[in-house]
């Protein structure tokens, strides 16, 4: 099943089971993840069964596996065009735009009501 296809649920445990996986692979017990990521024991146990953590805590245990630079490909930079990279002129976008519908048939009026 695609990633984009699964419950955030379904997602969580399938971190969880690579986690574990990753661990595992490495020959260390959660005690020891826990003491090198400087979590409880009990936080890898929840992130190994999918349930949901702190995401600096997440953080630590893949500093841990060695897997912190797989956070690029999480959320990769934003590829700016040519164009855009003119029209702001080495400016970053700071705020969205929210486009207002314009309403033709404005029943206001300055006059007052009798």
């Amino acid at each position: 099943m695609a990633i984009n296809e699964m419950s955030d649920k379904a997602i969580l445990k399938e971190l969880g089971l690579r986690i574990s996986r990753y661990r595992l692979n490495k020959n260390m017990t959660q005690k020891i993840l826990a003491a090198e990521a400087g979590v409880s024991i009990s936080t890898i146990q929840r992130v190994e069964s999918g349930a949901s953590i702190q995401a600096v805590k997440l953080m630590r245990i893949l500093r841990s596996l060695n897997l912190i630079e797989n956070i690029e490909a999480l959320v990769p930079e934003f590829p700016v065009s040519p164009i855009q990279q003119l029209k702001m002129m080495g400016k970053t976008r700071q705020r969205a735009f929210s486009p207002q519908e314009e309403n033709k048939e404005s029943k206001w009026s300055w006059e007052e009501k009798e």
